[in-house]
């Protein structure tokens, strides 16, 4: 008996390896700011949800260099950092063309400007990251306990890490209000 007791622990035990999770296909990133969440699917399944930090002035939605704010819209993941300041990180593709085509209009940037950065959505690079619109924007670790940030969404580091195996440069990002 207790031969097949420790035989159940130890297959319990090791289930994990018998049953690997499954990769995720297609990844996708939701942020809601209201909630303090980010969500991450594989095709149209939620697999998980982590909490999250968001800048110093977590309501608005990002309109200018310093502002604090947190963009909302759609963007892409156009780099992965191993070696970031802040534990690891995925760079967001703010400012989208939706941005620019309010900067231009708002005069924040010029007509060379707002090209660069519809051009870089196009092709899915790194937007321009210094102009008046701001940039710089990541996902990454150093905690989600409060919102800290000049703009990012920030994780616990554990989650981070999870979060940055799990997705590509590429990977879609929606964030909300």
């Amino acid at each position: 008996m207790t031969l097949l007791i420790s035989l159940l622990i130890s297959v319990n035990c090791f289930q994990p390896w018998l049953n690997p999770p499954k990769p995720i296909q297609n990844p996708r990133i939701v942020v809601y700011k209201r909630e303090r969440k980010l969500e991450l699917y594989s095709n149209r399944t939620l697999i998980r949800t982590f909490r999250v930090g968001l800048g110093f002035s977590p309501v608005d939605d990002k309109v200018r260099e310093g502002d604090g704010a947190t963009p909302e819209g759609d963007f892409y993941i156009f780099v992965k950092n191993n070696k970031s300041a802040y534990y690891l990180s995925l760079g967001v593709s703010y400012p989208n063309v939706e941005d620019a085509k309010r900067g231009l209009r708002d005069g924040l940037i010029d007509k060379t400007e707002y090209n660069a950065i519809v051009e870089a959505n196009r092709k899915r690079t790194a937007p321009p990251q210094y102009t008046k619109l701001g940039g710089l924007i990541y996902i990454h670790g150093n905690g989600a306990k409060s919102d800290w940030t000049w703009g990012c969404v920030a994780l616990e580091n554990e989650q981070m890490k999870e979060l940055y195996d799990a997705v590509s440069v590429g990977t879609p990002v929606t964030i909300k209000p």
